[in-house]
């Protein structure tokens, strides 16, 4: 099984392993360490007690979110309510758009569900939930999250190999635990509100196992996965800091405001409908296309990459969209080449497996063993390594993105996704910590969908697991993107 993917809940702006953590502590991936110690789950309630009532102060001084709208949560309420009755073994499975989400979460979890469950009489006991979180976060954001994670019950998970510890774990809590466990099926956070990335199947695999291990010790409970949706608006659209955002990143790229006369004159684009942003679009788009421009010429006068221009769409979006996925194809090929790696899966499942080569040379089971010298040549090895990891960093980011995300709905939510992914690519190719700009206030909207039973379908998953898999995962998918709400 591929390894779970998941997320952290309730630690505020903490995404799993993301670039700009890599970026802010180079140390640690340029010089090679002992292996990753598994941190158990120890949850501990004065911890969360102490964390709940703080959250709202936290959230109003790290985030730009002024407002959070729940909707369905007693559907949530009365998962729970089965859960603390012994009915049910409860999955909870979260969008994860950006690295604002725990903070959302923790006002669903600790303020909008007890005040639901006490306005329908339920009395749900604490409201909390185990949770799966990437292990390499402790080791850029601080090693004192390793304690505070633990104490409010999460299981730390090494992405891109079978972390079998972390999954015996995961699967144990989900069988046992005194709460339920909440992960995000995405993987990571995406940038995007309106669009959900291709799902991981572990959700689906953790969900057959606690089936089949309930059938096992003869408990007559249900296995349950219930999605939560979450998605951000601006209250305010921000066209202003858009317009000088692009700006900005134009002048980093070479290219100048005076060069629009053409791409202005360009019939192709007077069917996007957009009003007085029109040019705006245009600008965003001409800066992708340089960027990838940019990026084509990198790969092939470096690395002796080509790229096949000559078949592509008339359609300028697909065009665009076409060429991007071209890009990130050949730069993950750069670093599989590298490591030895045959280019198999998904563009995410390349991702994960360049991910664990990278850490293999960086983390190390020999370290105390070496001789100085040895050690030496170990640095030099995780400081190519993490070198060669920067490609799928790179195309990390843009898993997600259509090339036509923005024209088939021109919202300013949308510009402001696209704008600030080009901005974190122009981020990693200067090698620059670049935090994320405040663009303008945003309320955030957390929707609870309905739970989706899993123990009915054990017989189909034991007569064939793949099947089974497959199609729960792609039901959780439907699921999840019918929880997003177009403005």
């Amino acid at each position: 099984m591929r390894s779970l993917k998941t997320a952290l809940v309730f630690i505020p702006n903490l995404s799993p392993l993301s670039a700009q953590l890599a970026f802010s502590m180079p140390s640690i991936l340029t010089r090679a360490q002992p292996a990753l110690d598994f941190i158990p789950p120890n949850y501990t309630g004065w911890v969360r007690r102490i964390l709940a009532p703080l959250m709202p102060a936290v959230t109003a001084f790290k985030t730009n979110v002024t407002a959070i709208e729940t909707h369905h949560v007693e559907t949530l309420a009365q998962q729970y309510d089965d859960f603390a009755a012994g009915k049910t073994r409860l999955l909870i499975a979260f969008r994860h758009p950006n690295s604002n989400d725990p903070y959302m979460l923790s006002h669903l979890f600790w303020r909008a569900l007890p005040q639901t469950a006490r306005q329908m009489g339920l009395k749900l006991g604490t409201p909390h939930a185990h949770f799966i979180y990437d292990r390499g976060i402790p080791l850029w954001a601080g090693s004192y999250l390793s304690w505070i994670f633990s104490h409010l019950g999460g299981v730390p998970i090494q992405r891109g190999k079978l972390d079998l510890r972390a999954l015996k774990t995961a699967r144990s809590l989900l069988l046992n635990g005194q709460f339920p466990l909440a992960a995000a099926p995405e993987g990571g956070n995406n940038g995007h509100n309106e669009i959900v990335s291709p799902l991981e199947p572990g959700i689906a695999q953790l969900a057959f196992w606690c089936a089949e291990d309930l059938q096992a010790a003869k408990r007559d409970q249900a296995v349950v996965i219930l999605p939560v949706g979450i998605q951000y608006r601006y209250i305010d659209p921000p066209w202003r800091q858009l317009e000088a955002l692009i700006h900005e990143l134009e002048v980093d790229s070479g290219l100048q405001k005076e060069g629009l006369a053409d791409i202005l004159k360009n019939s192709e684009w007077l069917e996007i409908g957009l009003p007085e942003q029109a040019d705006l679009y245009r600008r965003l788009y001409r800066l992708a296309e340089h960027l990838l421009t940019l990026m084509e010429g990198y790969y092939h006068n470096f690395y002796g990459v080509s790229f096949e221009h000559s078949k592509l769409a008339s359609c300028p979006n697909e065009r665009l969209a076409e060429r991007l996925k071209a890009l990130m194809d050949k730069a993950l090929q750069v670093g599989e080449q590298y490591f030895n790696l045959r280019p198999k899966g998904s563009l995410i499942d390349r991702c994960r497996k360049l991910e664990q080569a990278g850490w293999s040379r960086i983390f190390r089971e020999d370290t105390i063993s070496l001789t100085p010298v040895e050690l030496g040549l170990a640095d030099r090895v995780a400081e190519e390594a993490n070198l060669r990891m920067w490609h799928m960093r790179l195309v990390e980011s843009f898993v997600a993105v259509t090339g036509h995300y923005v024209k088939e709905h021109p919202s300013a939510d949308r510009f402001a996704e696209t704008t600030l992914l080009l901005r974190d690519m122009v981020g990693k190719i200067k090698g620059k910590t670049l935090s994320r700009p405040q663009l303008g206030q945003q309320r955030a909207i957390l929707t609870v969908g309905e739970p989706i039973e899993v123990s009915r379908r054990l017989a189909d998953y034991k007569g064939k697991r793949r099947g089974a898999i497959a199609a729960l995962t792609q039901e959780l998918q439907t699921a999840m993107e019918a929880l997003i709400v177009t403005e």
